[in-house]
């Protein structure tokens, strides 16, 4: 099962059916989405799961909505009443309200739109979570409605749509889908994990490249002195630190100090080798 059908599956379920009010309001967002069509004295809702046709059917059921059809085909699910149906029902309209007050109904109302069409990726792959509409009109109002509850959809031409791991975890918790907002929080802490271990990784591989390339020049510069004389002509120190590259190759400037006989640090060692670079240059 996809991540975006567990999610509406959990919210399928809620047991909330009592409470009139927040059903209309989740009738009223399912009128929102872009799956609801108006065709001739019918308003159809499609979609391809058994589940949501189930919901919406007993949202409207439970509105007073007893005459509707129910079909399918293929794998498309339709559900259609008259439109004579919404003349008892009037558009929300938020402002006129005080939607502090009304916070239970406005997530029902926000819900029944993510019900009829939303969607979320799965978010071990990457985040992304969209609402489609039917028209610009309704997707600016549900855009600046929910930035009065702190929550901060991007607009596209006819959808809102999310990309922020954690505007998602409290978009998935004001609809009430509870135990999604868990599973997608466990997948967000693995995957912050992964990323810094791989930075990690990656640093150190970068590191080590970076150490093995500087070797191998100073490696190849000390037999190139050996071998037209120069090295003779180095000062003890430089002989040294020279003799210990050779014989430790692959090790760094922090430990290569520590073997002298005199040990110095990092910056004395790097001095010393590029000097010596430098000469057999």
């Amino acid at each position: 099962m996809s991540f975006s059908k567990e999610v509406k599956v959990e919210l399928s379920k809620l047991a909330n059916l009592s409470n009139k009010k927040e059903v209309e309001m989740e009738f009223l967002g399912y009128l929102l989405s872009k799956n609801i069509s108006y065709e001739g004295k019918y308003i159809r809702f499609s979609t391809e799961n058994d589940y949501n046709i189930d919901r919406f059917a007993k949202l409207i059921r439970n509105i007073g909505i007893n005459q509707f059809n129910i079909d399918v085909n293929g794998k498309i699910f339709y559900i259609e009443f008259n439109k004579k149906d919404l003349e008892n029902f009037s558009k929300f309209d938020y402002k006129k309200i005080d939607i502090y007050e009304c916070i239970n109904e406005i997530k029902a109302y926000i819900r029944g739109l993510f019900m009829g069409s939303g969607s979320i990726n799965d978010p071990k792959k990457r985040y992304h979570l969209e609402c489609s509409f039917n028209n610009e009109t309704d997707a600016q109002e549900i855009l600046d409605l929910l930035k009065k509850f702190d929550i901060y959809f991007k607009k596209g031409k006819l959808k809102l749509y999310l990309k922020d791991g954690e505007e998602i975890s409290k978009f998935l918790a004001f609809i009430g889908a509870n135990k999604a907002v868990i599973n997608f929080e466990e997948i967000r802490v693995q995957r912050s994990m992964n990323n810094k271990v791989n930075r990690l990784v990656n640093c150190e591989s970068a590191n080590f490249n970076k150490v093995l390339n500087a070797s191998v020049e100073q490696v190849n510069a000390i037999r190139k002195l050996k071998e037209n004389g120069g090295f003779k002509k180095l000062d003890d120190n430089l002989k040294e630190i020279a003799e210990l590259r050779l014989k430790y190759p692959n090790i760094s400037l922090v430990e290569l100090g520590q073997k002298l006989e005199q040990p110095i640090g990092k910056s004395g060692v790097n001095y010393r080798l590029k000097k010596i670079v430098k000469l057999a240059e």
